[in-house]
């Protein structure tokens, strides 16, 4: 079974989440969501998988969701679901699937959670931060330099 990533590529996180699927060395099936648009049983059935409400799954930065009415607390979760529909840029990102289960990839190194092999190391996230070390295990630390 492929994982598959719901990918925005105008989105820093979403690329890197790509980058490190692709290193894995893992099948992956990129899903374009802002192109295919979403279905309503298809994000109440990712919400569910990752344990996620529709408010809880919204964009609200870099997003119409201020400009829609969307972040005031009353607003229904049939509603949010609604919005999504016509504006599929209103889903956070990236959302991934795997064997392993479904995640809101938010950070960027949650992913890591959702491969059966890690990447090779070293790896960093944007932000300098070691995720992988140079011997391929998993590493927590404060951002770093990053080597020449």
């Amino acid at each position: 079974m492929s994982i598959a990533i719901h990918h925005n590529p105008e989105c820093g996180t979403s690329r890197n989440v790509l980058a490190i699927l692709r290193q894995s060395g893992e099948p992956i099936e990129v899903i374009e969501y802002l192109q295919t648009g979403w279905t309503r049983p298809q994000l109440l059935a990712l919400f569910a998988a990752a344990d996620l409400t529709p408010r809880q799954a919204l964009r609200t930065t870099k997003s119409p969701a201020q400009d829609l009415g969307l972040l005031d607390d009353s607003v229904s979760d049939d509603a949010l679901l609604d919005a999504m529909l016509l504006h599929p840029v209103l889903v956070n990102r990236p959302i991934v699937c795997s064997p392993k289960g479904v995640k809101l990839c938010r950070p960027s190194e949650t992913v890591l959670d959702l491969l059966s092999q890690l990447p090779p190391g070293p790896l960093y996230k944007e932000d300098g931060s070691l995720m992988i070390d140079a011997q391929g295990h998993r590493v927590t630390t404060e951002p770093a330099e990053r080597p020449a």
